[in-house]
């Protein structure tokens, strides 16, 4: 071997060895913030709690009564219980949220949603993460064709002339500029690339998430909840959070909308610190400290900084701790028999202050159960 060759290959040597150390360094760096906990404050058993709750639930939401159809709050429960199984190899919880789920094939196949909306499509991350945890091909199959027909050419009514541009731009439909959409596509789409590598599903995603940084993100790195309703809503900011996370965990390095997102991402990060309250949470409105202290954004928060701490993209000890003192606040509200307090009800987009401020404020509902179940999962991967 010639020297300068001989040179190149202990200089790449070298070189691979130290970004391994940095990045060992790193995660033990944000491992610290996230082990220790107290008896009965830990991932694995606040984790365990929710997610056998949850299979408990009848389908629904809280508030609601039965429902005709399987809706978003419990997708992102389910969801979260499954990664949680996953991380916690819990079988036997595994094995109740797929017998959940098998009579959708059969006897409640009416409670499949149609994917005609965002708030119905994202119900194809379910069977995409039961594909991958059980390789049964009937989950794949259901997963992908909700996966691709969000991004199929909208028909009938729903096939407005502003659809039929986004469509013919390259996006989806289902666009409508709500900031909550970009958990709901990028969820769906996201898994489709976890469960069959073509980077088409990932590639949707981050066009997507781009066009909503560009229309929604202000300067301050928090979101409008819509282009015509100024205000900073903390679950709908709580979305945005938690989908660009969900997508950076899985976007490749090369792909060119990935520096735009980590930027918009990095930038929420930093503003959600200086919002968040001396004791942990955040509140129904990011920006009003009047405003109450609400759980599903704090879930969603601490749950898009855990994940940014244990990937290296923020830094360990500026966001660990924030993220731990989130964790460890938010469980406090989680009542005896394990449903979390303060949760925002429901909430379309409406241009008036006071509309945020007078929201109810609901037990158990899964929108607030689901970012427990993500936070759980994350402080575990």
């Amino acid at each position: 071997m010639k020297k300068p060759t001989l040179y190149r290959l202990m200089a790449v040597l070298f070189f691979t060895a130290a970004v391994n150390t940095g990045a060992a360094a790193q995660s033990k760096k944000a491992n610290a913030y996230f082990k220790d906990f107290p008896k009965g404050s830990t991932p694995q058993e606040v984790g365990k709690r929710v997610a056998e709750h949850f299979v408990e639930t009848p389908h629904g939401n809280v508030g609601h009564g039965p429902s005709k159809f399987i809706i978003y709050p419990e997708t992102c429960a389910w969801y979260g219980s499954l990664t949680f199984a996953k991380e916690t190899k819990d079988k036997a919880l595994l094995d109740k949220l797929e017998q959940r789920f098998i009579p959708l094939f059969t006897t409640e196949s009416s409670m499949v949603p149609e994917a005609v909306h965002v708030d119905n499509t994202v119900f194809g991350a379910v069977p995409l993460e039961l594909y991958m945890q059980t390789k049964d091909q009937k989950y794949l199959t259901l997963g992908r064709q909700i996966a691709d027909q969000q991004w199929s050419a909208p028909e009938g009514a729903r096939a407005t002339p502003q659809a039929m541009e986004w469509y013919h731009q390259g996006y989806t439909g289902q666009t409508r500029l709500w900031i909550d959409d970009m958990y709901m596509i990028t969820a769906v789409q996201a898994q489709a690339y976890r469960a069959t590598n073509d980077p088409k599903y990932i590639e949707r995603a981050a066009k997507e998430m781009v066009l909503y940084l560009d229309s929604l993100q202000r300067p301050n790195g928090l979101f409008y909840h819509a282009p015509d309703v100024p205000y900073f809503w903390g679950r709908g900011n709580g979305w945005m959070a938690a989908g660009m996370s969900e997508l950076l965990r899985s976007l490749p390095e090369n792909n060119p909308d990935r520096a735009r997102i980590m930027k918009g991402y990095k930038t929420m990060m930093a503003s959600l610190l200086k919002y968040q309250a001396a004791d942990g949470m955040w509140r129904q409105l990011v920006d009003d400290a009047s405003s109450w202290p609400e759980t599903s954004c704090t879930g969603m928060f601490t749950f898009a900084m855990i994940t940014g701490v244990k990937n290296g993209w923020l830094d360990a000890a500026t966001y660990g701790p924030a993220a731990r003192k989130g964790w460890l606040k938010l469980i406090t509200y989680l009542d005896e028999n394990n449903n979390i307090r303060e949760v925002c009800e429901g909430t379309n987009k409406k241009n008036d202050h006071q509309y945020y401020l007078d929201r109810g404020r609901v037990t158990g509902d899964l929108h607030g159960q689901a970012p427990v179940l993500w936070c759980a999962t994350a402080l575990l991967r």
